[in-house]
């Protein structure tokens, strides 16, 4: 019986998708990782289900989010995002 390969299979995923998700807003650009550490992952669990700020932040990181915060978003802008983010890296973040 063959072994999985943790290794191969993350470095099949991130040639496939890349490490970073990123998007635009007002010609500037924004990465997200397209996989998330165990870390990442249990802070994501202490946020409230609607803290859509802690969760950008979280995903963007301190430099980033500071610079998107400065940007006029709606929460339908947000939701947009989240949902490409999901179609794309498979993460469905911020889906019900």
């Amino acid at each position: 019986m063959a072994r999985f390969d943790v290794n191969a299979a993350r470095a099949q995923r991130q040639e496939a998708h890349g490490r970073t998700w990123s998007f635009e807003l007002d010609n500037e650009s924004y990465t997200l990782p397209t996989e998330l550490s165990r870390a990442t992952a249990k802070a994501l669990r202490m946020l409230d289900d609607n803290d859509v700020d802690g969760l950008l932040a979280l995903l963007m990181g301190e430099e980033q989010f500071a610079r998107f915060e400065h940007h006029d978003v709606t929460v339908q802008d947000i939701a947009a995002i989240l949902e490409a983010y999901g179609k794309e890296t498979g993460l469905g973040l911020g889906e019900d």
